[in-house]
């Protein structure tokens, strides 16, 4: 196993591949485990990395997540790719780790090419959001099956880890609310923004979340384009995943 440091503690990574650089970002409660089998689609043509953020998966834990969660997971990134002197990143983050990557682009975009950023919440936090978040999350610690996938991520202390997850989302909602510390007009990469249109989670708060919220991002960044898939859930790059992946390689490749 690989790990590189940050602060002091230990954070996993795996490389599969040749070719260009694609770092592939998870999401908040999952772990790198949850797209194994997005990057061995990848790597036939790309070098396909990995990354547990720091208390999640194999990467060391924390006692508290930040609630600048994913500014902090940015600055992991950044290391990352500074210590392996890695340059024109292709990056694809979904969910939580959409935020990461935009981050990323912004603090760092001399090390960034192209960014997907799948199925994630946009600007800003929005308190329907946060609300429906926390209801999800006691519904899905008392669930078989997402106590499951909660434990294959993370092993045994996954409660801890999704406690600290909401808290961390919730101070955030509370206390910043931009989920970046540069506005998204400085935003130098090729920028292309996916969801679904049956994310259920998105669309309970409002039955254009992905039009409404993707639709401002657009006026604001020259070099982005949008594309939201008709059927399939959250994320949409997991659930329309042949789809996405050709929609993907053109995109990262023109």
């Amino acid at each position: 196993m690989s790990f590189f440091t940050f602060e002091n503690k230990n954070i996993y990574y795996e490389e599969s591949g040749n070719g260009a650089p694609l770092l592939i970002l998870h999401g908040n409660t999952a772990s790198s485990k949850m797209y194994a089998d997005v990057a061995a689609g990848y790597a036939s043509d790309y070098k396909v990395i990995l990354i547990d953020f720091l208390g999640h998966g194999r990467s060391d834990r924390l006692e508290e997540f930040p609630a600048d969660l994913w500014f902090y997971e940015a600055q992991q990134v950044i290391t990352f790719l500074k210590e392996k002197d890695y340059r024109d990143v292709n990056i694809i983050g979904s969910s939580g780790g959409a935020m990461v990557a935009v981050n990323v682009a912004l603090e760092a975009p001399e090390l960034v090419s192209k960014v997907i950023a799948d199925s994630f919440e946009g600007e800003m936090a929005d308190k329907a959001f946060t609300e429906n978040l926390l209801k999800d999350r006691t519904m899905a610690k008392e669930n078989p099956g997402a106590r499951g996938f909660y434990e294959y991520m993370h092993g045994p202390d996954w409660e801890k880890i999704v406690d600290n997850d909401t808290s961390a989302i919730v101070r955030h909602a509370e206390e910043i609310v931009d989920f970046y510390h540069k506005p998204l007009t400085e935003l130098k990469a090729d920028f292309l923004l996916t969801g679904s249109r049956e994310d259920k989670f998105m669309y309970s708060i409002s039955d254009d979340y992905y039009e409404k919220v993707y639709g401002e991002i657009l006026k604001k960044v020259p070099r982005a384009g949008m594309h939201l898939f008709e059927h399939g859930d959250h994320p949409a790059m997991l659930t329309n995943f042949e789809e996405f992946y050709r929609l993907s390689t053109v995109f990262l490749k023109g």
